[in-house]
């Protein structure tokens, strides 16, 4: 097997809380190269302590992509896999030899598994495929936010087994860079499906609601804009902004598109019946809901929501067997959403009042 060598890149501003957990991650590799953007902490002087590459310069007007191209830009040749990383982003160990092991000449770029989210018990909550090991020299970052990889050579990209990285992020860390920069990379590019998608979902984060509703529709109407899981998330939030202008009919509309477009997806089978459910209608949250859970496994793609595999279905879905009668329906759905959600107090006691119901009926 041939030696390849492996070069860390990394971007970072004000992280010194991440440095020491990050550095030991990453020093599996042969070199750890970051560039700073003006840390006014010690993210400089931790970095270099620990055996990091670090050069400093700052980037104005700030932009990801630019950003991301300057520390590529400091790996020297003879590093042939480049490794992109966030200082709140951790390999789990043994990832250097499994890169190389999967590597070989023909090999642009490695797909990985990646832990985005994780909940309050530890368990990875939202998790999907990502793909930002890539050879030196192939590929240049582009978009000012969300930047991807954009490819110099034909792609040749395979599944790495065994390679997991997991996200802390900071949630104190302001996002309100990402709108203006949306706003752009949508300006600078109408026909990229994927900002534009972005671009609509941060609208709907700002409860700009019928900005939302009109750039996400403007997604479903470009060419590129192909992608079902995508299309689906866009005919959601359109949903989401509707009923957050009390247009609940035309929110259930979106919903049934969203579940026409990719009917694999539990999310909106669930969206859609906690609107039922609002309306007091048990027995259509409960057909939804039933729907939803009979999807078994979620998708690897970052579409998937934490809500629709944890103990929310599981829970909603339990009250509407209740209030329908379905006694020992509603016991064995509260059961299931228990054990996700053990320390739950108000699900016990949902439990024991359906327990009793169950003695009743018997």
């Amino acid at each position: 097997m041939k030696d390849y060598k492996v070069c860390v890149y990394a971007i970072t501003k004000n992280e010194e809380k991440f440095v020491q957990r990050w550095y030991d991650s990453m020093k599996e590799a042969d070199k750890v190269i970051v560039l700073d953007t003006g840390s006014t902490d010690n993210t400089v002087k931790l970095l270099k302590e620990l055996g990091a590459e670090v050069h400093v310069k700052e980037i104005k007007p700030w932009r990801f992509d630019v950003a991301r191209n300057e520390s590529l830009a400091l790996i020297p040749r003879e590093y042939e896999i480049c490794v992109c990383t966030d200082l709140d982003e951790v390999f789990e160990a043994g990832w250097k030899e499994k890169v190389v092991a999967c590597w070989n000449d023909e090999v642009t770029r490695l797909r990985y598994n990646y832990n985005w989210s994780f909940d309050e018990y530890g368990n990875p909550a939202t998790s999907f495929l990502i793909n930002k090991i890539h050879k030196n020299g192939a590929y240049k970052w582009t978009h000012p936010v969300h930047e991807v990889l954009t490819p110099l050579v034909k792609e040749q990209e395979i599944y790495c087994e065994g390679i997991t990285v997991n996200h802390y992020p900071d949630r104190t860390k302001s996002r309100g860079s990402y709108l203006p920069l949306l706003e752009l990379s949508v300006e600078e590019d109408p026909e990229d499906d994927r900002n534009m998608h972005y671009l609509g979902r941060e609208y709907m984060y700002y409860k700009m609601w019928d900005k939302s509703i009109e750039t996400l529709k403007k997604h479903l109407s470009l060419k590129k804009a192909t992608w079902k899981d995508e299309r689906c998330a866009s005919m959601r939030f359109i949903a989401r902004c509707y009923y957050a202008k009390k247009e609940s009919e035309e929110a259930k509309n979106w919903y049934l598109k969203a579940i026409d477009e990719a009917p694999y997806l539990r999310e909106s089978y669930i969206e859609l019946a906690y609107i039922y459910y609002e309306e007091k209608n048990y027995l259509d949250a409960y057909i939804n809901l039933k729907r939803a859970l009979e999807i078994p496994s979620k998708s690897k793609t970052y579409i998937n929501e934490e809500f629709a595999w944890n103990s929310f279905p599981y829970d909603l879905i339990s009250i509407c067997a209740f209030y329908l009668g379905y006694y020992e329906e509603a016991l064995y759905y509260v059961s299931e959403a228990i054990i996700r959600d053990p320390k739950n107090l108000r699900l016990q006691l949902n439990l024991e009042q359906m327990e009793k119901y169950v003695k009743k009926s018997d």
